[in-house]
C-alpha cells in the first residue's frame, strides 16, 4: 500500500508516517519546501498546487493540514490563516485526488464542528453547532467536495490529542507542574480527547475499512468534564489542582478563543468507531494521562 501525506511534520502527521512505515506502509510525503529525499514532494498549495507525479500508484491520500487553533489569539488575521491552512490545501488535494482516481481520501477537521453540545452527546450524525471554529469545519469538509465522487472521503474529526510531547498537554503540563492547575470555569464543561497512540491507530484503520466513509469522531469513547481532567492529571503528576479561573476572567483574557476552546463544553463520542470494530488502547483518561507522563 502506499500512502501520499499531507502534514506530515506536525504531531499527528510524524506519527502516523512513523507507524504507517513500521507497518510495511509505503510513505510520501508533500511538503512545503524543496524536496531533499526521495520520498517526498514539493508542493505550494496557494500557488502551484500538488505536482501530478506525486499520486502515481497512490492508494490513500491523507491531509493532516492546518495551523494550531490555539497557537495564537484569534485576531482577524491569524483567523483568516487558520482558514487558508486548511481549507485551500484540502481542496487542491481533492481536486488532485479526483483526477487522478485515487481511491481513499481521509481529510482532517475538528470536533469544534459541533459547537457547545452542553450536556448532550454529540455523533457523527448531530448537525454543526455555532462559532468560529465550527463554521471553520463546516468549511474545511465541504472542501473534500470534488473528491467525494471518485474516492472514499472520510473526514477525521479530532478532539484534542494526549501525548508525551507537544499537543494539548505541552500548554497544560507546565503549569499543572508548577502547582498552579485548576477549574476553569465551573469546570462542568465536557472535554473530548485521545491519546496520540489511538488517534495513529485509527486513522490506520480508517486507511482499510472500505465500509467508512463521512464523518468519524476522533476521540476516546469517555469524554470527561474539565473537573475530572485536569483533578487525574494533577494526580498522575503529583501535583494540587486547587487554583480556580472564572470563567469571566478567562472572556476578558481570551475573547472567543476561550469561549469556544476552554468554556465551551463539547461531549463528543466516537459511534462510527465502535460499530466499525475499532479497539481503543486508552479507553479510559487514567490510561491515557499515564502513557503520556
Amino acid at each position: 500500500m502506499r500512502v501520499l501525506v499531507a502534514g506530515s511534520s506536525g504531531l499527528i502527521g510524524s506519527a502516523l508516517t512513523t507507524a504507517l512505515r513500521s507497518h510495511g506502509t509505503d510513505v510520501a510525503r508533500l511538503v512545503r519546501r524543496e524536496a531533499r529525499n526521495p520520498d517526498e514532494f514539493s508542493w505550494d498549495p496557494e500557488n502551484f498546487g500538488a505536482p501530478a507525479e506525486a499520486f502515481d500508484g497512490v492508494d490513500a491520500v491523507v491531509s493532516l493540514c492546518g495551523v494550531g487553533v490555539g497557537d495564537r489569539p484569534w485576531s482577524g488575521h491569524f483567523r483568516q490563516e487558520l482558514r487558508d491552512s486548511r481549507i485551500t490545501p484540502t481542496q487542491v488535494l481533492a481536486e488532485a485526488i479526483a483526477e487522478s482516481d485515487v481511491p481513499v481520501f481521509l481529510s482532517a477537521s475538528a470536533t469544534g464542528f459541533y459547537g457547545d453540545t452542553g450536556d448532550e452527546p454529540a455523533t457523527e450524525d448531530t448537525g454543526a453547532g455555532s462559532g468560529f471554529l465550527a463554521d471553520l469545519a463546516v468549511d474545511w469538509e465541504a472542501a473534500t467536495a470534488p473528491a467525494t465522487e471518485h474516492a472514499r472521503v472520510v473526514r477525521l474529526r479530532t478532539g484534542p490529542v494526549l501525548s508525551p510531547r507537544g499537543g494539548f498537554l505541552a500548554r497544560l503540563r507546565p503549569v499543572v507542574k508548577a502547582g498552579l492547575g485548576g477549574r476553569l470555569g465551573d469546570g462542568r464543561q465536557f472535554l473530548p480527547w485521545i491519546s496520540l497512540r489511538d488517534e495513529v491507530a485509527a486513522i490506520e484503520f480508517l486507511l482499510t475499512a472500505p465500509g467508512v466513509a463521512g464523518p468519524v469522531n476522533l476521540t476516546a469513547p469517555i469524554p470527561v468534564r474539565f473537573n475530572e481532567f485536569i483533578n487525574t492529571y494533577g494526580a498522575v503528576l503529583h501535583r494540587p489542582t486547587r487554583l480556580p479561573v472564572p470563567a469571566t476572567a478567562l472572556r476578558l483574557l481570551g475573547g472567543d478563543m476561550a469561549k469556544e476552546m476552554i468554556l465551551g463544553s463539547s461531549r463528543v463520542v466516537p459511534d462510527v468507531l465502535n460499530h466499525a470494530g475499532f479497539e481503543f488502547t486508552d479507553q479510559t483518561l487514567p490510561d491515557a494521562l499515564a502513557w503520556t507522563h
